[in-house]
């Protein structure tokens, strides 16, 4: 069974805002990230095992508040005290997941189905996101992630590359379509590309 994207009714692809006469390069590019997996592990408080022994596809679980462990098809982002949230491309790894991390110690819920990941990238993807989140954006460095909001929704703030500015913004796919429309108006005035 195929799932439904929860943007699928509102993301359109194209050119969109103050584009005219800019370069593609000189623009915002907005996507939503699909056919990823999202799992939540939670550490339970009486848990023995240390993380520091464990790799989920290679990637150690960062045991820092605002940091993200990643490679090219996963990214295990801290989320909370014991919990993080790993997202991932590999199509076996919750299994891989469930292979390393016993229930005894750890819950572990695919919540793949219940958010929404946006990409915002370009040159002027921070001014976007300053538009509507409190974070500071100009000591925000790739691989760090914070849980904030944008215009009143919860998103946590995933930073792949602050060179290149781009940024997955994670929500409810409740809030999914409401926190789009509020990324695509705040990138109008800079011109954007639907991908």
């Amino acid at each position: 069974m195929t799932a439904i994207s929860p943007l699928q009714s509102v993301h359109k692809k194209g050119l969109f805002g103050n584009h005219h006469k800019k370069n593609d390069s000189d623009l915002l590019s907005i996507a939503e990230v699909i056919d990823s997996t999202i799992i939540q592990i939670v550490q339970y408080k009486n848990s023995k095992i240390e993380l520091k022994n464990i790799e989920i596809d290679g990637l150690q679980f960062p045991l820092q508040n605002l940091k993200v462990s990643s490679n090219s098809n996963t990214r295990i982002i801290w989320n909370g005290p014991s919990t993080w949230l790993v997202i991932s491309k590999k199509e076996n790894i919750l299994k891989e997941i469930k292979t390393n991390l016993n229930n005894e110690n750890f819950a572990i819920t695919d919540i793949s189905h219940s958010r929404v990941i946006i990409q915002i990238k370009g040159p002027q993807a921070k001014e976007v996101l300053k538009k509507g989140c409190p974070i500071n954006f100009n000591e925000f460095e790739k691989n760090n992630c914070a849980g904030s909001v944008f215009h009143g929704i919860n998103i946590v703030v995933d930073c792949i590359d602050d060179y290149s500015q781009i940024f997955n913004l994670l929500t409810l796919r409740s809030f999914g379509e409401s926190l789009y429309h509020h990324i695509t108006d705040a990138s109008l005035e800079f011109g954007y590309i639907g991908v």
